[in-house]
């Protein structure tokens, strides 16, 4: 389990959000919405501790994330997988060698092993046979079922999306929301994913935390969210559902 207690973050003198808390249960797939701005990818940076706040705590399972030595905090992030937005990946070698890059650099398994992982995880997003594909030729959904894989290949308790549905037309977006269900129901995942997709949200999570006027303003389950008339999340989600239905029709 995750636990945030009392998050606060600013940079310089501009606060981002303070006084954050709220907790992500195992196996959960939680949402994390917002106008831009709001600290979304903020809040996903603290959780891996590539951000450190001005107060506050973070605690997985227990352990409190920002007291941990270098070493625990290396292994703790070996228990994350990132799809980062733009996948993040290195285009001067192949689509193979992208998702064995954390089993080289973070374990010793032989090169067979590596292999029989790798084709695994190829599978595991419908891209079996693509290892050879030199990235740059990748398509942009390609591009993110290949950061998928590199980011389940070290088996991560914990799977971070930033925005990933963003730049892909529907039916891409569509492909990659059931890519999200299938790694969360097939490898009990906890994910927690950065989206102002509304469609993804209602298509992919349980639960839902809502960024607003620098702080977290409403937490809840989809239903709930579908049935609050808690104002600024309801004036959030129309105008999400109003942008979604406006580039379905271009």
């Amino acid at each position: 389990m995750i636990e945030i207690k009392n998050l606060t973050k600013s940079f310089g003198n501009h606060l981002i959000w303070e006084d954050v808390s709220f907790k992500i249960q195992d196996g959960e797939t939680l949402a994390i919405i917002g106008k831009s701005g709001c600290g979304k990818s903020v809040m996903l940076k603290h959780l891996n501790a590539l951000l450190y706040p001005d107060s506050g705590k973070i605690f997985i399972d227990g352990s409190d994330l920002f007291c941990l030595s270098y070493s625990e905090l290396r292994k703790m992030r070996q228990r994350f997988g990132i799809l980062f937005q733009g996948a993040a990946l290195f285009d001067s070698i192949s689509t193979f060698e992208n998702i064995a890059f954390p089993l080289r650099y973070f374990t010793d398994q032989s090169e067979d092993e590596i292999h029989a992982n790798v084709e695994e995880a190829l599978e595991m997003v419908n891209l079996v046979g693509a290892g050879e594909k030199p990235t740059s030729s990748l398509s942009g959904g390609m591009r993110k079922r290949v950061g998928v894989a590199r980011a389940i290949i070290l088996k991560p308790q914990y799977l971070l999306y930033d925005e990933p549905t963003s730049g892909l037309d529907p039916q891409t977006s569509e492909e990659i929301n059931e890519l999200i269900i299938h790694m969360a129901d097939s490898l009990d995942i906890t994910s927690i994913v950065i989206t102002h997709d509304m469609h993804s949200v209602l298509t992919i999570a349980e639960k839902v935390a809502f960024l607003d006027e620098k702080k977290l303003s409403w937490f809840g389950t989809v239903e709930e969210m579908q049935d609050s008339d808690y104002e600024p999340l309801v004036d959030f989600t129309t105008a999400s559902e109003y942008q979604i239905t406006k580039s379905e029709k271009l």
